[in-house]
């Protein structure tokens, strides 16, 4: 396979899958904002708004157009503004750009389903600013995602373009929880608000919510919400498909299948590996022992170098 079409396959995954990442945090964050006790004041961490903006590492490029994390700006910003390449409007646009220039390494169904997509989206150029509105824009993105993540899944054939689709959804994913997990953890709390409170309790329900993982927490521990269980279950549980472990679990085995089909491995197999073995035989305690935060701070650093990696290995 040629380099670019891997590359664009890489790509179009990651995009598209940051794209309902963003919608989630859009969720997430209006429903935060809904709280009676959500207000932030002096001396107070950001705003349920700006949490999002920090989530998605884009704090930089937001303020060097806005002033204040209104709920206003942060939509237009991460919904449809062309000055940030990682909106959601340039996210289906870029990933349909790449969709075009491999469409024959994509299904029928795949290019028909984002090309769908992008034409509906110009009916979402703006939205009004009423909670209904934002949320059919949100259950489009990530409707429109997901039909293009199952699609994939059920008509590609299971061949090195699969794979570098694969990991390039993978790596995207695990890399939007574990900022979901530090933004909720570092910032959205309170400095004056008991950890397991009233407070505590609904926002970590939200980003439960977010990433559809509530019905999945009360599955699996069956009792009421507390967050040293919310982080082991996104961080350590390889039966929730957005935990990191399940990330990277497939990040090995489709990095794998790369090796195989090209006869050699490389430091992108390596790296992959050793995350996951980290991962696998780290104890949540262990995790809190070292500060959830800084744990969850190297391991998008880790996250970032696979990145790196993959692209050394395969995409250059």
């Amino acid at each position: 396979m040629l380099s670019r079409t891997a590359e664009s396959l890489f790509w179009l995954a990651r995009y598209m899958e940051r794209a309902e990442n963003t919608a989630r945090l859009l969720e997430a964050a209006a429903r935060l904002s809904a709280l009676p006790s959500s207000s932030t004041g002096p001396g107070q961490p950001a705003s349920e708004w700006e949490s999002a903006i920090l989530a998605c590492g884009l704090e930089g490029p937001f303020y060097a157009i806005h002033e204040e994390a209104t709920a206003r700006n942060v939509v237009d910003f991460l919904a449809f503004s062309l000055d940030n390449p990682s909106s959601i409007r340039s996210c289906l646009e870029i990933g349909r750009a790449n969709a075009r220039s491999v469409r024959t390494a994509l299904t029928l169904e795949m290019w028909e389903a984002i090309n769908s997509a992008w034409l509906e989206l110009k009916r979402f150029r703006t939205v009004g600013h009423s909670r209904p509105e934002l949320m059919e824009f949100i259950n489009f993105v990530k409707r429109s995602a997901l039909l293009l993540d199952g699609l994939a899944y059920r008509t590609m054939l299971r061949t090195d373009s699969f794979a570098f689709y694969r990991i390039g959804t993978y790596l995207e994913r695990a890399d939007a929880t574990g900022r979901i997990l530090d933004v909720k953890y570092h910032v959205l709390l309170p400095k004056d608000a008991p950890v397991g409170g009233g407070l505590d309790y609904f926002q970590w329900s939200s980003i439960l919510r977010s990433v559809s993982a509530l019905t999945a927490y009360h599955w699996v521990y069956k009792e009421s919400l507390k967050p040293w269980l919310v982080a082991d279950l996104l961080i350590l549980r390889e039966e929730m498909p957005r935990s990191l472990a399940s990330c990277y679990a497939n990040l090995v085995r489709y990095l794998d299948d790369l090796a195989r089909y090209y006869g050699r491995q490389g430091q992108a197999q390596r790296k992959a590996r050793d995350t996951h073995a980290l991962l696998r035989n780290r104890s949540i305690d262990a995790v809190f022992s070292e500060g959830l935060h800084e744990f969850v701070e190297g391991f998008i650093g880790e996250n970032n170098l696979l990145g790196n990696a993959i692209t050394e290995q395969y995409l250059v």
